[in-house]
């Protein structure tokens, strides 16, 4: 029986989705050494005027990877973009962490979020569109 519900508890586990595991409240203080390079602003709204060198992040969790028109991303970014990468918190973590390591290849943004990153991420979640 110990068993059986070992391996239940095992299996709805593994069925669930990964999430990172961050705060949204702390990703937005940490966002402060993004938005040198990034904004977050919607159509009708700017919610944090950054600057322009990277692309705009409003809606970055369930957009296509190096998808956003008129900027030019790395070939290692545009690539996983092609391939189907689709940004949902994890992933987004595990880029900020080290972008050239996530990518493989050399990456525009050379900025590296070792503490954080999940913490960004769910902060960036909650301007999903």
């Amino acid at each position: 029986m110990k068993t059986l519900l070992a391996a239940s508890a095992t299996l709805v586990a593994l069925s669930l989705p990964a999430f990172a595991a961050g705060d949204a409240a702390k990703g937005e203080k940490e966002f402060n050494k993004c938005k040198a390079c990034h904004m977050i602003a919607s159509d009708s709204e700017t919610i944090v005027k950054g600057g322009k060198t990277g692309p705009n992040l409003y809606g970055v969790i369930g957009r296509a990877a190096g998808s956003v028109e008129d900027f030019k991303y790395s070939d290692g970014l545009a690539a996983k973009g092609a391939d189907g990468l689709v940004w949902d918190e994890a992933e987004l973590a595990a880029y900020v962490k080290d972008p050239s390591e996530y990518l493989g290849s050399r990456s525009k943004m050379t900025f590296k979020l070792a503490k954080g990153a999940e913490d960004v991420a769910a902060y960036l979640a909650t301007f999903s569109q």
